[in-house]
């Protein structure tokens, strides 16, 4: 009697993985709705106010200085070592690198370069928004800080907004925007949600950030993920475009398409030659010009050459040959 294994969760998820994938032409791809622009507007609308009350030196302001004295760093200086690992989670270089090996095995599984592209486009439009606001504004961080109370803007500091926190917020948020499916699309908000309020609060804990910094880096990584659906347009040319390259490239490697096109020659026939005594004296005789009317006609070379006879003037009775005395004109 034959008995089959028991299949566990993990023989599961390998015989997934070795099945044959498609390329995922059934996903949506996220538009820019009515509903998402209106969540754009608002969110760019926060990032403004969030910007006015830092530089009017407002409410806000007071609060940063209040958390900087409190000093959460010797408050519960038992969880410094941990904060500085999980910190790491908001860092450009190491997020960046696991979520592109992520997105690159699925884009490999999944035959579409769509994952890598966004996550590409997404850390431009982080670098420049978020890189041209902190060198704007140039704000100094809680460290560097010279006079108690003050917002420190335009002293050519570069923390506002945070860009740990709105690194989490693109890196991790990358991951639901790029779902298949709308439960891992809730569950990856979730978890890039709470991996980024963790980073931003974890440099409020060390100190290298102010909390308006941020609440402002917040903002700024949720405005590039809801601006997104305006570059998928530009995503699909790129795509497009790279597997033609591609597919050029492999069809030149394998011969069947030439380097550069060359014209099209068409080879001429030669007839075989014929010897002296099969040519005919009609097959040498020329055709007649297409201009000639039709008929018979005889070659150049065999016509008469007809020489005029005289001369070709016309004649004249009133004079005489040439070479003879002229008659005397009668004088009237």
């Amino acid at each position: 009697m034959r008995t089959e294994r028991n299949l566990t969760r993990l023989d599961r998820v390998f015989a997934r993985l070795d099945r044959e994938p498609e390329r995922p032409a059934h996903i949506d791809v996220p538009r820019m709705s009515r509903h998402r622009v209106a969540l754009f507007a608002a969110t760019l609308a926060v990032y403004g106010a969030i910007v006015w009350a830092v530089v009017s030196t407002s409410w806000l302001v007071r609060l940063d200085w209040q958390v900087m004295f409190f000093r959460p760093y010797e408050q519960w200086s038992e969880i410094h070592a941990f904060v500085d690992y999980y910190v790491v989670l908001g860092q450009r270089g190491p997020t960046a690198v696991m979520i592109a090996a992520w997105l690159g095995w699925r884009s490999w599984r999944q035959h579409t370069l769509r994952p890598l592209l966004a996550l590409a486009t997404s850390l431009l439009l982080l670098n420049v928004t978020v890189g041209a606001a902190k060198i704007g504004m140039g704000r100094l961080g809680p460290h560097y800080a010279t006079t108690i109370g003050a917002n420190e803007m335009w002293l050519g500091g570069d923390i506002f907004p945070s860009g740990h926190t709105a690194n989490a917020v693109v890196t991790w948020g990358i991951l639901a925007y790029l779902a298949s499916t709308p439960r891992a699309r809730r569950w990856l908000s979730a978890l890039s949600a709470v991996t980024s309020l963790g980073v931003g609060l974890s440099t409020v804990y060390l100190g290298t950030h102010w909390l308006s910094d941020v609440l402002l880096g917040w903002v700024a990584g949720l405005l590039i993920l809801l601006a997104l659906p305006w570059f998928e347009p530009l995503i699909a040319r790129t795509e497009a475009a790279i597997f033609d390259l591609r597919d050029r490239r492999r069809d030149r490697r394998a011969g069947t398409v030439p380097a550069r096109p060359t014209p099209v020659q068409v080879p001429v026939r030669h007839k075989p030659r014929e010897s002296a005594q099969d040519v005919s004296p009609t097959a040498c005789t020329p055709k007649a010009p297409v201009y000639l009317a039709p008929g018979p006609h005889s070659a150049r070379s065999e016509r008469t050459p007809v020489t005029p006879v005289g001369s070709r003037r016309p004649p004249h009775t009133d004079r005489g040959t040439r070479g003879t005395a002229s008659t005397a004109r009668p004088v009237t």
